[in-house]
């Protein structure tokens, strides 16, 4: 685990491994504590070891982590953050790799090689749905004190889809945790693999792993909102009374209903 040498006007970006097969566990418990010190990392987010694989940023759970200032030096901060993790049972990266840091932020290492496949993965979706293989991901947020038993219950729920409609062999689901800022929730994102499945399949198993979000007590809500494949999961999390209030907020403003129909609400007519 190492922090990367910078000034105050650059970002410092840390890296940790989680080895084991209880790493991404750890690394979990890393992240709450990160949550709840106050240090409000402008990035923190923990790798399975299959995604750390994938993404080329190493071969068990990784935990990276960031800050960022133009005001004042971050070497406190940085520290701090990697004793906790640390303390948690995070390790030095095989070794003793440091990740750079510049004017645009990591490039290289286990942060960059992330940093990389992350921002490639909207391009690469579409190539491999062309070639028939399918990653799909949801979003999620529970309370830390329930994360692990709904952590297990949805992956559970999700692999029991999957192995209903594809052959899965060795392969297996991946999971990210992102710090959630000063909220005790951790954000995940479930996917469904590199399988080759059709539509369908996909379809009935997102529809199995939100049922779970559901029952499990994690809402089907997050960060980039809710749209149309949320929607029936919304309708029964949502009240009824906000449900009300929504309707006349949007017959007041859009009473031609041209803003996102259907998505939050169904289409009204036109009177």
């Amino acid at each position: 685990m190492d922090a990367a040498a910078g000034s105050a006007a650059l970002p410092r970006v840390g890296v940790g491994g989680f080895p084991g097969a209880d790493g991404f566990a750890r690394g979990a418990e890393a992240v709450r504590l990160l949550a709840q010190s106050g240090l409000n990392p402008s990035n923190c987010r923990l790798l399975d070891a299959l995604e750390a694989a994938n993404s080329g940023a190493g071969n068990d759970a990784v935990l990276l982590v960031a800050f960022e200032s133009a005001d004042h030096p971050l070497e406190a901060w940085m520290a701090r953050a990697l004793e906790i993790a640390a303390g948690a049972g995070g390790v030095l990266p095989e070794g003793g790799a440091r990740t750079k840091t510049g004017g645009e932020g990591a490039r290289d290492g286990a942060a960059g090689a992330w940093r990389d496949a992350f921002l490639n993965a909207p391009y690469l979706r579409d190539v491999l749905a062309r070639a028939g293989v399918v990653s799909e991901t949801f979003e999620t947020a529970i309370p830390w004190n329930r994360f692990a038993e709904f952590h297990d219950g949805v992956m559970q729920a999700t692999r029991d889809a999957v192995a209903a409609r594809v052959r899965l062999g060795d392969r297996e689901l991946s999971l990210h945790a992102r710090l959630s800022r000063r909220t005790r929730a951790v954000l995940h994102d479930p996917r469904a693999g590199q399988t080759r499945l059709r539509d369908r399949a996909v379809d009935e198993i997102k529809a199995a792993a939100s049922e779970a979000l559901i029952r499990l007590g994690g809402t089907i809500t997050h960060h980039h909102a809710v749209g149309r494949d949320h929607r029936p999961g919304y309708d029964r999390e949502r009240p009824p009374l906000f449900a009300n209030a929504l309707a006349a907020a949007k017959r007041a403003l859009d009473p031609a209903g041209v803003l996102n129909p259907g998505v939050l609400l169904d289409p009204q007519p036109l009177r």
